[in-house]
């Protein structure tokens, strides 16, 4: 029988590795990105020519409230039900609390909590008895970010609604948690100059960046282990122990 998972920007970042690695487990796929068409292209093209499966693209940006129906009207048209639906697109905004505008807090909060639920609420049905829901927490919703309060705040509910959702899940027979990934080696790290790369590397115990399939990994685990539920599972490779 064929298995089929949803992850919202799976073309880009840890999204990507996500779908490499359950790609590879034998699911088809339907990946959502919110603007660059080429670097979807690109993705689309690279899992169905390694992997031979069927990948679905599909322009969504987890802002826009009409996005919520445009993915479900695009599951009813093409009959799909899913297996496991993967929360990893998100925002942040990095500016300074005497700066932060009340629609830049609101957009953050929309993308990262309230897309993630009204999207949920509406395609809950096209879920199948035994399937996964697996948000993308973080690091900076259990350490203080010192960047962007918004983020942290956000994520930090993003990890209160994993716990929450339990209750009203078990009725459909779904389970959820969450990965809360520390600082993973994506393409938007990889820009951060070598100086402050290296102070975060001080920080975790084992010296350096999560390469983004090491954390695809346990999107994976937490999808086809029958027993993990309300999990948030930290990987942050031991911050601040040294």
């Amino acid at each position: 029988m064929e298995k089929y998972a949803l992850i919202t920007g799976g073309t880009k970042g840890i999204g990507k590795a996500v779908a490499f690695c359950l790609g590879k487990a034998g699911y088809n796929l339907v990946l959502t990105y919110a603007s660059d068409a080429n670097a979807a292209e690109q993705a689309c093209e690279e899992l169905q020519q390694q992997l031979q499966i069927k990948v679905f693209v599909l322009q969504a940006d987890v802002t826009d409230k009409e996005s919520i129906e445009k993915i479900y009207t695009y599951l009813q048209a093409k009959d799909l039900r899913l297996d496991a639906v993967v929360f990893n697109a998100g925002l942040t905004c990095r500016d300074s609390f005497e700066d932060l505008l009340l629609a830049d807090w609101e957009r953050v909060f929309f993308a990262n909590v309230h897309f993630p639920v009204f999207f949920l609420q509406r395609i809950v049905g096209r879920i199948n008895k035994g399937g996964s829901v697996v948000f993308t927490g973080s690091l900076m919703g259990i350490q203080p970010h010192s960047v962007s309060l918004v983020y942290g705040v956000t994520k930090s509910a993003v990890h209160a609604l994993v716990k929450n959702l339990v209750k009203f899940l078990t009725p459909y027979e779904l389970r959820v948690n969450a990965v809360a990934p520390g600082f993973v080696d994506t393409e938007w790290q990889k820009t951060k100059p070598a100086e402050i790369r290296r102070n975060i590397e001080n920080k975790v115990s084992l010296g350096r960046f999560c390469d983004p399939d090491e954390l695809a990994e346990v999107y994976k685990m937490l999808i086809e282990n029958s027993y993990f539920n309300g999990e948030v599972v930290v990987v942050d490779g031991g911050y601040s122990y040294k």
